[in-house]
């Protein structure tokens, strides 16, 4: 079972007052203000928050397009006005790790604040948990354990049990690569490694592959046996670098 991990995620507020614009009346004068999105990493370092690929922030209604979308870290929205309200902050989390909402405090008693959220993630997504490695350490569950799950070779018997002929063909075919060996080699990969063996197989999937990629597991099954021999030799020569077999 999976583990999930908890990040900081740090709201930047600044705002200026607009000496050129009139006041909305006495004491409210007009201001630019941003907000922005980052990570806190491990030594207190503000990181890219690339584990998010949009924020939505909910803006007071009385805005022009109050639902303001974006796309880029630091998701910095840029905005006018002299009012103080609470906006809701929605954080879509990449590799389908479904959405965060925070609410924040917009306020102009400070000409810059931060406030820190703590949040967690699930690890179970390899993209989402290569992303999250990269703001801090991962649980022991997650970094040693591999999304990337190789059926037994008891499927490939069960494909080629029609002849004789045809299972001695099969073991031909792929006497030049010992498949039990680069089943477990592919086990001791870490988590990079294997988002470079599953881009590789899906870069050269065929229809005669075994192939199921469990999106809400966060798992990839192959079966050895139904890959070409090309593909084969590439995962092979891949494995021999990075594992020890």
């Amino acid at each position: 079972m999976t583990q999930d991990v908890v990040r900081t995620i740090k709201v930047t507020t600044t705002s200026e007052v607009l000496t050129d614009l009139a006041p909305v009346s006495e004491g409210f004068p007009m201001r630019k203000w941003s907000v922005k999105i980052t990570l806190v990493g491990p030594s207190g370092a503000e990181l890219p928050a690339s584990i998010f690929d949009k924020v939505t922030y909910k803006l007071h209604p009385t805005f022009q397009n109050p639902n303001r979308t974006l796309k880029k870290p630091p998701f910095k929205l840029e905005e006018q006005g002299w009012g103080e309200f609470d906006m809701t902050i929605i954080l879509h989390i990449v590799d389908k790790g479904g959405e965060k909402s925070i609410v924040h405090d917009l306020n102009f008693l400070e000409p810059k604040y931060d406030i820190e959220h703590k949040l967690s993630f699930p690890t179970s997504r390899p993209l989402l948990a290569k992303l999250l490695a990269e703001s801090g350490p991962l649980p022991d569950s997650a970094a040693a354990g591999s999304p990337l799950a190789t059926d037994e070779p008891k499927k490939e018997k069960r494909k080629h049990e029609g002849t004789d002929a045809s299972k001695k063909k099969s073991k031909h075919e792929k006497a030049s690569i010992d498949v039990e060996r680069l089943a477990e080699g592919l086990e001791k990969l870490g988590q990079d490694d294997i988002l470079q063996v599953v881009q590789m197989v899906t870069e050269n999937r065929t229809p005669d592959m075994y192939v199921k990629n469990d999106v809400e597991e966060g798992e990839f099954h192959l079966d050895l046996f139904t890959l070409p021999d090309n593909l084969l030799k590439m995962l092979w020569e891949f494995v021999k670098k990075r594992a020890d077999i």
